[in-house]
């Protein structure tokens, strides 16, 4: 069987973690996740973000190249609850916009980053979850994290709109957009088994993959 690298890309809330932990079981693929309690500048960070922005983004950087390498270098497929690519093009890009990132760090770390994309393997599929701020607050609010309870809608909204702008013009890869707003892949097996199916004909290059209507989900 071929083998495959994917990734999942979406704002904070959109359900990446969870999606990666349901593909990877339903299609056998082994599962990656993006490194948080391991990660020694994460409390500094949130203390002072203008003071630790650099060290975060050249840390996640540094581990999201490796965990990048090793997944493509299994014998095995596999996906990963985040990509590289969104670091630089959406979190270090609004750090730098809101002021927690000086434009000599922010120069330095994207000279870093693009010398480190040039040499990594390409992606086979991106899935990018697409969901609203309202989608967003819900699932924040429901899994409780401490160290997300001062994010702001407004700071939603803004990723979103990088978001937007990065997956307009992503061309590592093919990319399957998932309407996070109407799929609910946590309470509903069967969204979830339409995601999967969707996955599959993505990889198998079927050019016209749509996803139902939101009346036709069944929920």
């Amino acid at each position: 069987m071929t083998k495959h690298l994917v990734l999942i890309a979406g704002n904070i809330g959109a359900g990446k973690t969870s999606l990666a932990e349901r593909l990877g079981q339903r299609l056998g693929w082994h599962t990656a996740y993006e490194s948080v309690n391991d990660n020694p500048y994460l409390s500094d960070f949130y203390a002072n973000m203008g003071a630790w922005s650099f060290h975060l983004q050249i840390f996640f950087l540094g581990h999201r190249a490796e965990q990048h390498s090793a997944l493509s270098a299994l014998s095995e497929s596999a996906i990963v609850d985040r990509s590289i690519y969104e670091d630089a093009h959406i979190f270090a890009r609004a750090l730098h916009a809101l002021g927690n990132m000086t434009a000599r760090d922010y120069q330095a770390y994207r000279s870093l980053y693009d010398f480190i994309i040039a040499t990594l393997p390409r992606p086979d599929l991106l899935i990018y979850i697409d969901a609203n701020v309202k989608t967003l607050r819900n699932r924040i609010t429901k899994r409780a994290r401490e160290m997300e309870a001062g994010i702001a809608d407004d700071y939603l909204a803004l990723l979103g709109t990088y978001y937007r702008e990065w997956i307009d013009d992503f061309d590592m890869c093919p990319v399957l957009s998932v309407p996070g707003n109407e799929l609910d892949f946590v309470c509903y097996p069967e969204h979830l088994e339409t995601i999967a199916e969707r996955v599959l004909d993505k990889l198998a290059g079927k050019e016209e993959v749509r996803f139902p209507k939101p009346s036709e989900y069944g929920c």
